[in-house]
């Protein structure tokens, strides 16, 4: 149906063409972090979750369906921090947080605090879809879901073994802090693990998703930037953005609108302007992480400052490229 032609150039994958997908699975994996058989798991979700949108996009449908299809895939693998995935509270719950934009309109859907809905993306749509709303959160939010005729789920659904014994050794190490009243340091990688998606569709509109279950044994409801609108998530009609990283950081930053301002406002090309943000502002002010940035050209960009993201794209021959490590290249076809 398309004929999509793409060039690797500064390490940029330009999409020359027809539609793209592009996505993350959280910033912060470290080399050792995974077994062999837990990486071919994650690379084997990653490809699942590029079909998915990839099937969206060549059926005719629009970025935002191809976003929401993506995500919905990476919220049902356990692999990731977002749905069946999504770390522990200090309580031992699962607190789900996301958000999405349609880039050609400006509209945009979040919620946050949520226990029962099994596809968190799904919910954020209805919300900019269904309502006047923008951000939902809470019981309030899943009596909308309900409304909605969105599958709700035992919160036992969420658990993960390997999530509930990262939440014991969380509250052992602040337990020993406490013991010894020495400040708790936590760990950078008790704040990743979000995922994301970002599409340009057939007719050039752009759309971003981004879902999480927020930071290991975080308290008295915290959110991050993933639902919030201008700081994890950000599309409009050049520039569409996927955060993943300290969220906090992130919020104070604005950084996904931050991104796109810059294309926008600075005529920074999309590669320029998430490493401007990803890797030299949010570094400085203290924080870390990635993101997923892609123009209304097919410009895609893959910034992030640790020693992993997972990440992907996929193109008009249906065929999805994966990666994790820092060290790992994004095979191109040739062109």
């Amino acid at each position: 149906m398309f004929q999509r032609h793409y060039a690797v150039r500064d390490g940029v994958l330009t999409a020359l063409d027809a539609p793209l997908l592009v996505i993350h699975g959280g910033a912060g994996v470290e080399p050792g972090d995974l077994t062999k058989e837990e990486e071919q798991a994650a690379r084997a979700a990653l490809e699942a979750a590029l079909r998915a949108g990839h099937a969206k996009l060549t059926a005719g449908g629009s970025s935002v369906d191809a976003v929401a299809a993506t995500i919905t895939v990476l919220e049902d693998a356990p692999q990731f921090n977002a749905g069946r995935g999504a770390v522990f509270t200090h309580d031992g719950v699962n607190e789900l947080d996301t958000s999405i934009m349609d880039g050609a309109n400006g509209k945009a859907g979040a919620a946050a605090g949520l226990h029962r809905v099994k596809n968190p993306i799904l919910l954020a749509r209805a919300i900019m879809d269904k309502s006047k709303h923008v951000m939902m959160v809470g019981d309030g939010a899943e009596r909308f879901a309900t409304e909605q005729g969105i599958t709700l789920v035992d919160p036992v659904y969420f658990r993960t073994e390997k999530r509930w014994q990262q939440l014991q050794k969380a509250l052992a190490e602040e337990a020993k802090a406490q013991a010894s009243n020495t400040p708790l340091v936590l760990p950078g990688k008790a704040y990743f693990g979000t995922v994301g998606a970002l599409a340009l569709d057939a007719q050039g509109r752009l759309a971003a998703g981004t879902s999480t279950g927020g930071m290991t044994n975080k308290r008295y409801g915290r959110v991050g930037d993933s639902p919030i609108i201008g700081a994890g998530t950000w599309a409009d009609a050049r520039c569409a953005v996927s955060g993943t990283g300290w969220g906090e950081y992130y919020i104070r930053a604005a950084a996904a609108h931050e991104i796109c301002a810059r294309v926008r406002l600075s005529g920074y090309s999309i590669s320029r302007a998430g490493e401007g943000v990803i890797n030299k502002d949010i570094p400085k002010a203290g924080g870390d992480g990635g993101a997923i940035a892609l123009d209304a050209q097919g410009v895609a960009a893959f910034p992030f400052n640790t020693g992993g993201m997972y990440r992907g794209w996929i193109g008009a021959d249906g065929v999805p490229h994966v990666a994790i490590y820092k060290g790992d290249a994004l095979p191109m076809p040739a062109y």
